[in-house]
């Protein structure tokens, strides 16, 4: 008998505690050394806990992983904001807690907002990663995604290179 201890489903507003740690910790995790110090803090203190639970009752598309019971991590998605592209979906922010990745977690979330991109009939997907994010971009790229157009993003005094990823 096999017991799912790890599944996707939609956030709810009891989750804000969890998600706000995820996100800080993940945050940390990916971007230490490579955004600049004073911009990373100031993008993990506009994510406070009070941002999370009033960006949960807004019910955006927001689908968390659910590991025994706790919000592990999470993927926001919906219409691509890239206009003139072949690509309809967008996946906006995939996140995990640093204890639950390596394991196979986040392609269970990148799974299921792809799911429920067919569902809405969006065809193709694209995410954009910090060119600098080695972890990022090796994870797009082994679960197929193409390097497709490059773009870059100010960060303070600081401009990085980020890279958009697709599947068909």
């Amino acid at each position: 008998m096999s017991v799912d201890v790890a599944h996707i489903r939609p956030a709810r507003p009891k989750d804000a505690p969890a998600l706000a740690s995820a996100y800080e910790d993940a945050w940390r995790g990916a971007y230490q050394g490579i955004i600049p110090h004073l911009s990373l803090e100031r993008m993990l203190a506009r994510r406070s806990l009070r941002w999370w639970q009033q960006s949960l009752h807004k019910r955006a598309p927001l689908l968390v992983l659910d590991f025994r019971g706790e919000a592990a991590g999470y993927v926001t998605f919906g219409r691509c904001r890239m206009s003139r592209t072949a690509y309809q979906g967008e996946i906006f922010e995939l996140y995990l807690h640093p204890t639950y990745q390596g394991l196979g977690l986040g392609t269970k979330l990148f799974d299921g907002a792809r799911l429920r991109l067919g569902e809405m009939r969006v065809k193709g997907l694209l995410v954009w990663a910090l060119a600098d994010n080695e972890a990022a971009c090796g994870f797009y790229l082994r679960l197929g995604g193409k390097p497709i157009a490059e773009g870059a993003e100010s960060f303070g005094d600081t401009t990085l290179r980020k890279i958009a990823f697709a599947w068909a």
